[in-house]
């Protein structure tokens, strides 16, 4: 045959292929510039069409970015309402359904409440502050929105500094520090003042501040008849040292009076008022000091009496409860064995699960998160996630689940992902049962041997689910296969579930994880001379006291861990909490409690090569812990690295980058210890 003729041939053999058919690559790290994800899906009262914002990102400035979209409930007409390279969040609808209420910054760099207005498509900007408003809620008669923002006050200080000479070039003045939480991660070192509640109506000008003392308030609802706001917060005179006691107040707008609704000890969060005005839903528990306690919802009247707890009997974590509009129930979320649910409990008690398969709001580790509104005919909009993608549009209506956005279908049309499957197995320790996930590499044969990592997620009183996850299928991508898991202490799997490490952890979760590692090595095609572990937060804490007790992994990666509890709940950003919950007493009350649960108590055992991560701007688990665990192991001659990411918070996701950075410095310490067979 001519060989030209030939090459004619083939080229049009191939290139008349469907692309679907074509040679798939697998996925990259820079590809987490390309992927989007919905949040926020917001369905109108009548429940014919949905708002929701959609999220993305900008390889050349490192920024995230939103714009809201719009869309039928059967997907039609899906168009965008903004569009630019700015941050829009938060859409709420009017109760007529002709306005949608939104936060912005795409005038500027100040985020700013806006109204947009669906006959015109005309965004008005509302506020002009230099502090960003919060979520806003509107009045019933669509007139107003209530929303908190922050007020700075003068920082009070008893230093009295000498004021420098005219044209002096003196160093900045010292910083006066009195208060028990005075940084936050993700915040940094906190300003003066406190979140206030503010109202203004649909002309703009200014707003008006409802709430003037020293305390932050949270999020306000409308009453039916205008005249009050209902909201959660902590005005307690101890909430300093009380950090989880938060009620459910009432605020009349008239004369400025705040009354409490709520009075038991624990947290009350989360009001919804009821279709006819005369009742509130809302979510808390009663606090035992517990690490881990299961959430309620609960029902009152809007005068606090006539509690009831409507959830007693499902053993899960309500949240995010929405009334149905003839107000004989409400609807509410909850996860379950991985997976987030919406629910429907009825005044009389009768819970029942309406949808399932909620996610896909975490790109970078499984962890199942999800969201949903309501419509007053009942037709669902939520966040639908997945192991194949991140969250998408979903809307459910008579008993049918419609996607509306596939966001991804773009990458994933040349991405190779890793398969995700479910496994189960019994702890070594007690025989309790372990959910877990096995993520194997794309074009997995199961005859081959593979390497191994482990992977931890932190909290400890978390989840994880069949979500996508950036980092997990870049490790499938590397060639590995990749074991993440529910270990005790997880939640969604009831009380004693969770709190199974209560003044206990870590220690038998050790056991459930390697447990773990057992099961998936019985399938065979595992290399057992190439096993490696990692995790973040509580997860590198339990990777740090995994190399501390065993030394079966090749390598590891500690990533933003505690290795010092003594240290971790006197430096960390709310050390009220960490010492109550987490501990019966305080550091030199309890030194033998938190001297046997540190992994630096068994640092002279480590041999295994191990890297530390950490962001230094973290204040949850602030990288002087990551340092103590470096020099320990240094001083005790093992392979050690340290690697600190610039100006990241503990989530590492302040910047796309950060998290492109976090997953190659873990591949990068692992393919340099991994065998090559």
């Amino acid at each position: 045959m001519n060989i030209k003729f030939y090459l004619i041939v083939v080229l049009a053999l191939v290139s008349s292929l469907p692309i679907n058919a074509q040679q798939k690559s697998n996925l990259e790290l820079k590809d987490i510039f390309d992927l989007e994800y919905v949040t926020n899906p917001s369905i109108s009262p009548d429940g014919t069409k949905v708002v929701y914002v959609r999220n993305f990102k900008d390889i050349m400035t490192d920024r995230d970015y939103s714009n809201l979209w719009i869309s039928n409930v059967d997907g039609t007409q899906n168009r965008p309402l903004t569009q630019g390279n700015h941050r829009d969040l938060g859409p709420v609808w009017s109760h007529d359904g002709n306005k949608i209420a939104y936060r912005s910054n795409q005038q500027d760099e100040k985020m700013k409440l806006f109204v947009l207005y669906l006959d015109t498509q005309e965004s008005v900007a509302l506020t002009n502050s230099a502090n960003a408003p919060g979520s806003a809620s509107w009045s019933y008669d669509n007139r107003e929105l209530a929303f908190t923002q922050f007020v700075p006050k003068a920082k009070k200080s008893i230093l009295n500094i000498p004021n420098k000479p005219e044209g002096a070039n003196w160093n900045e003045v010292p910083i006066y520090i009195d208060e028990m939480n005075y940084r936050g991660d993700g915040a940094g070192y906190f300003k003066a003042g406190n979140s206030q509640i503010f109202t203004i109506g649909l002309s703009g000008g200014t707003a008006r501040q409802r709430t003037f003392d020293d305390n932050n308030y949270g999020s306000p609802i409308w009453s039916k008849d205008g005249a009050s706001l209902f909201f959660s917060a902590n005005l307690h005179e101890n909430h300093d040292l009380e950090p989880g006691n938060s009620e459910i107040y009432q605020l009349d707008l008239h004369s400025g009076n705040v009354s409490a609704l709520t009075s038991r000890f624990g947290p009350d969060s989360g009001p919804a008022l009821s279709p006819d005005g005369t009742q509130i839903a809302y979510t808390g528990f009663d606090d035992s000091y517990q690490g881990y306690q299961v959430t309620n919802l609960y029902l009152m009247n809007m005068d606090g009496s006539g509690v009831k707890n409507l959830t007693a009997d499902l053993d899960r974590d309500a949240g995010n409860p929405q009334w149905e509009a003839n107000g004989k129930g409400i609807y509410f979320q909850y996860d379950e064995f991985g997976d987030t649910k919406i629910g429907h409990v009825a005044l009389t008690g009768k819970i029942r699960t309406v949808v399932e398969g909620l996610g896909g709001l975490d790109l970078g580790r499984p962890y199942n998160a999800g969201d949903f509104s309501v419509s007053d005919n009942a037709k669902f909009a939520f966040t639908l996630g997945g192991p194949e993608h991140p969250s998408d549009l979903a809307v459910w209506s008579d008993g049918e689940i419609k996607r509306i956005t596939a966001l991804n279908d773009d990458v994933f049309s040349y991405r190779n992902l890793g398969k995700v499957e479910e496994i189960w197995w019994e702890s070594s320790f007690d025989g309790l049962k372990i959910q877990g996930w096995i993520v194997t590499p794309p074009n997995f044969d199961p005859n081959k041997k593979y390497p191994f990592i482990l992977e931890i997620h932190g909290g400890p009183f978390a989840m994880y689910g069949p979500a996508f996850s950036y980092e997990i299928q870049q490790y499938a991508a590397a060639g590995y296969v990749v074991l993440y898991s529910n270990p005790r202490g997880s939640t969604g799997y009831g009380q004693e579930f969770g709190n199974a490490i209560h003044h206990d952890y870590p220690n038998h979760d050790y056991e459930d994880l390697m447990s773990g590692v057992d099961a998936v090595i019985e399938k065979g095609y595992i290399d057992t001379d190439n096993l490696f572990v990692t995790g973040g937060s509580g997860g590198g804490l339990l990777t740090a006291w995994i190399v501390g007790k065993t030394d079966r992994f090749k390598a590891a990666v500690v990533a933003k861990p505690v290795i010092n509890w003594s240290t971790h709940v006197l430096y960390a950003d709310n050390p009220a909490f960490f010492t109550k919950y987490w501990f019966p007493g305080n550091p030199w009350e309890e030194p033998e409690n938190y001297t046997k649960r540190s992994p630096i108590t068994f640092v002279g055992n480590v041999t295994t090569p191990t890297m530390l991560l950490t962001g230094e701007a973290d204040y949850r688990t602030p990288i002087a812990e990551s340092e103590q665990f470096y020099a320990a192991l240094k001083l005790q001659e093992v392979e050690t690295a340290m690697v600190r990411i610039p100006n990241a918070s503990h989530g590492l996701v302040d910047r796309p980058s950060m998290l492109m950075s976090k997953s190659a410095s873990i591949l990068s310490w692992f393919n340099h210890y991994r065998d090559q067979k």
